[in-house]
């Protein structure tokens, strides 16, 4: 049986989320040099929203181009601190420096999702979270990352908010599945009014 849909993703986040949610996604990583991209971008002052959606667009399209007849879902997403957009930590000693700028302070998550079909963009979504961290200590953050590993330079944020993640918050306010990287509950409208998904 064909997987209701592709996802433009190497994201294993994204996939087990769609799992999760009881969607059978085909995995198709859309190979973008996204630094350069997102690079242009901030340069041409494209809004942090903007970034987000053009990146997951450029991967739902570049999917769909070489699969006519599928929905081809791509995503990405950023975070916003200050006007700063923040990369993935290149290693532990770029988490430290990053956590440390986020702490006792406001950030906001950006998650786009764009769905396109035959090479055309057929729906797109941005969702928007804002996260607070505590002021944490250092010891707290020497622990952390201890405990945390490789895998916090695995997200942009240092944190999977569904882990130990979670400790380093004092408020969140936004939708849960924005934070995880895929605003999936506007994905499954979409995808029910379509009847890939029962309604």
């Amino acid at each position: 049986m064909r997987a209701a849909i592709i996802l433009a993703s190497a994201s294993p986040a994204r996939a087990q989320i769609l799992r999760a949610a009881g969607v059978e996604a085909e995995i198709q990583p859309a190979r973008l040099d996204e630094a350069a991209i997102k690079a242009a971008l901030v340069a041409a002052c494209a809004p942090p929203r903007d970034v987000a959606d053009k990146l997951a667009e450029m991967k739902a399209l570049r999917i769909s181009a070489r699969n006519p007849g599928r929905l081809v879902l791509g995503a990405d997403q950023v975070l916003v601190h200050d006007g700063w957009l923040y990369d993935k930590p290149a290693d532990l000693d770029a988490a430290r420096v990053q956590l440390r700028a986020l702490r006792g302070r406001s950030h906001q998550l950006l998650s786009a999702a764009v769905i396109a079909l035959d090479g055309t963009v057929v729906w797109r979504h941005v969702g928007q979270a804002e996260l607070v961290m505590r002021p944490f200590s250092d010891a707290f953050l020497n622990t952390y990352l201890i405990r945390m590993g490789a895998a916090v330079t695995g997200t942009v944020g240092c944190y999977r908010l569904e882990g130990l993640g979670s400790q380093l918050f004092s408020s969140v306010d936004g939708d849960y599945f924005t934070i995880l990287g895929l605003p999936l509950l506007e994905v499954l409208g979409y995808l029910r009014a379509q009847e890939v998904l029962d309604e």
